[in-house]
């Protein structure tokens, strides 16, 4: 069975719809990561303070037809074509080690629904 890391760096305040749009996708956990981001465009300041948005870094281990699937279920339900608040991507992982039994399994049911 095959890995891959689904990366979503969104803006805070989607952080909650993106891990309920990912679960519904087949997710079945995730590793939130605080961070801030530099844009092209100048941040705003307010009598000399510059506020920087927050943001989230959701990290995602899941097979890899199925990284596939909940990229695309995050992209179409956080209209990430549209808005540019995020940005969505999977690495692939070449070894991996700490994954519970149970989650194999889990994975391998979600695999065998889809074929």
């Amino acid at each position: 069975m095959r890995f891959s890391v689904l990366v979503a760096m969104l803006a805070e305040d989607m952080e909650d719809k993106a891990i309920d749009v990912a679960k519904k996708a087949g997710a079945v956990g995730v590793t939130l990561l605080n961070a801030r981001g530099i844009g092209a465009e100048e941040k705003k300041s307010f009598f000399g303070l510059t506020y920087e948005g927050s943001q989230s870094v959701l990290l995602f281990v899941l097979e890899r037809s199925l990284s596939l699937k909940v990229m695309k279920a995050l992209t179409r339900e956080l209209e990430l074509k549209e808005h540019s608040k995020g940005v969505v991507f999977t690495v692939p992982l070449e070894h991996i080690a700490g994954i519970e039994t149970g989650q194999m399994q889990r994975f391998q049911e979600s695999v065998k629904d889809d074929i």
